[in-house]
């Protein structure tokens, strides 16, 4: 991304752009000038595109701003948080109209209703499009092709992400395959070389620069599927956690509001809701790290917390990765009487021979989370609490968690901002629906966010249905005319049909049965085409609503 960029130099090659191109590029953390406001980096050299009115860029730059919650222009940037420093940086090549976006995981820091929401902007702009994202929900919903970078070489798929997982386990499969058959030949002509050391024949040193050719591919080393990992964990006991009536503020807001819940063995929970809703304070609370001002919380004796907050890693930065390991335990013990070494604990996550004898201090933000997520888990707890613990985590690791999680039989409470990851992990959700409700519903993030939509529409639709009640009538500023009547009086049914039109292309888009990449693509260029029909439709059906049923 940095060579594309433009911030590093290749060691061969070149890269070229078309003439004119205007390209934005959002690095993973924002390099800071002494003294810069949030004003000076969002506005500096910003100038509105030729052809659009100011009053529309304006409300693109509103829009945005909000979104993105960047509301203190005159904030220094130098005491920002990095989270806040990503959603600035973003907010800036959003609102700059750039032709291609280079975005290095675009939806860290950000919550649920965000991501969508940058889904949902994206999908409606005219431009180009590269990233790194391990958010595999926002890949399938933005992008329609797939670039995977293995052993150096680069691979594209054109479709979504379970149809690269499908195409990627064809081309292992075929590459196995041809290193098998180099293999039973290598040995062949691993003989006739050391009875010919001298090719002095046309046709013998092509045979034996076929030879060096053949001998690289038989030695190729193929990643073993990892075996599954599951740590022994204590017995639960009859009783496990409750939660009775916790009211709880923050400042003059209250953000728990009378919540009860009763957990029971196996649970696997997730918390949704706005940055600041009070999803860490619920879990600080359940864990007893914090006292509610009301109700409270009961913990069964059997029950070993495993906790992972968005806090990090408390390590020396002169220790050795394997010597923090080995604080935690030296022998991790499985299920079924295995034992695995923290050296093996550590492989298995990902951390080579060198990385293991390294210091903390030279760790990159990714592999402390890494470490600090590893820790948690080789301790056996039986009731994990993780915060956030997808941040920084690559694909490879995400699944190796989430193995480890759905083999997990604890009881499992987590925070994530990443979709797939959670309706791949739990049944049940707490959501976070304002003035202090906690809602406790019985499905995945997916399944609520379906609920909420289904709710969205039928309230829309009883709007649309009611008949304003006078005590006196009111006269209109004017009448609607009997064209604008009857545009009113359909707008509701092309409303209706394009969402469930949306709603069938969506389907298609995540259904693993679907192979066809052109139409995928038909598919998701279609969804685009049909966010700003509805864009457009529905502030026009409010705009004649005003005009036929003022208030």
């Amino acid at each position: 991304m940095n060579i594309i960029a433009g911030h590093e130099l290749p060691d061969a090659g070149r890269i070229t752009f078309r003439g004119g191109i205007r390209m934005a590029y959002l690095p993973q953390s924002l390099p800071v000038l002494p003294g810069q406001r949030v004003h000076d980096y969002v506005f500096h050299g910003l100038r509105r595109p030729e052809g659009m009115e100011s009053w529309v860029f304006e409300q693109k730059i509103n829009e945005v701003l909000t979104r993105l919650e960047v509301s203190d222009l005159d904030k220094e940037v130098a005491l920002m948080s990095g989270g806040e420093q990503k959603k600035m940086a973003l907010a800036r090549i959003l609102i700059d109209e750039a032709q291609l976006l280079l975005l290095d995981e675009p939806t860290n820091h950000l919550d649920i209703g965000m991501i969508e929401w940058l889904e949902h902007f994206l999908s409606r702009q005219r431009l180009a499009l590269l990233m790194v994202t391990h958010d595999r929900y926002f890949l399938d919903n933005v992008c329609s092709s797939i670039l995977e970078l293995d052993n150096a070489r680069l691979y594209r798929y054109e479709g979504s992400y379970n149809y690269y997982l499908e195409k990627k386990d064809e081309r292992q499969h075929n590459e196995r395959a041809e290193v098998a058959r180099a293999k039973s030949l290598y040995h062949t002509e691993k003989d006739w070389i050391n009875r010919m050391p001298q090719a002095r024949g046309t046709k013998a040193k092509a045979r034996v620069e076929a030879f060096y050719e053949l001998e690289a591919k038989a030695h190729v080393h193929f990643e073993d599927d990892k075996p599954e990992l599951n740590v022994k964990t204590d017995r639960i006991g009859g009783k496990v956690l409750e939660a009775y009536n916790i009211s709880h503020t923050f400042g003059n807001k209250k953000i728990i509001n009378d919540f009860s819940y009763v957990f029971r063995r196996g649970d696997k929970v997730d918390i949704v809701g706005p940055n600041g809703a009070g999803k860490s304070t619920l879990l600080r609370i359940l864990t007893q790290q914090l006292k509610p001002e009301q109700g409270h919380v009961e913990v069964g004796l059997t029950i070993r917390f495993g906790i992972y907050s968005q806090n990090g890693l408390n390590a020396k930065d002169d220790m050795r990765v394997i010597d923090i390991v080995k604080e935690t335990a030296e022998v991790i013990e499985l299920v079924g009487g295995k034992k695995m070494s923290a050296h093996q604990f550590l492989s298995y996550f990902g951390f080579d021979d060198t990385t293991q004898y390294n210091y903390f201090g030279n760790l990159s933000g990714g592999e402390r989370r890494r470490l600090y997520l590893l820790k948690v888990l080789m301790a056996n707890p039986n009731f994990l609490v993780l915060d956030e613990p997808t941040n920084d985590l690559d694909v490879y690791t995400l699944e190796l968690l989430e193995g480890f999680l759905a083999d997990f039989k604890g009881c499992v409470v987590i925070v994530s901002h990443d979709r797939s990851f959670m309706d791949d992990i739990v049944g049940h959700t707490f959501a976070f629906e304002g003035d202090g409700f906690v809602r406790d519903f019985p499905g995945n993030y997916t399944q609520y966010r379906a609920f909420t939509e289904q709710r969205q529409k039928e309230a829309a639709k009883e709007k649309r249905k009611e008949k304003p009640i006078r005590e006196r009538p009111r006269p209109a500023t004017r009448r609607a005319t009997f064209k604008e009547q009857k545009e009113y009086e359909t707008l509701s049914e092309t409303i209706d049909a394009l969402t469930k039109e949306r709603g069938t292309l969506e389907s298609l888009l995540a259904s693993s049965e679907e192979n066809d990449p052109q139409k995928i693509t038909a598919a998701a260029s279609r969804i685009g085409d049909i966010i700003q029909e509805l864009d457009e439709k529905e502030l026009r059906w409010l705009e004649l609503d005003e005009i036929i049923n003022p208030s």
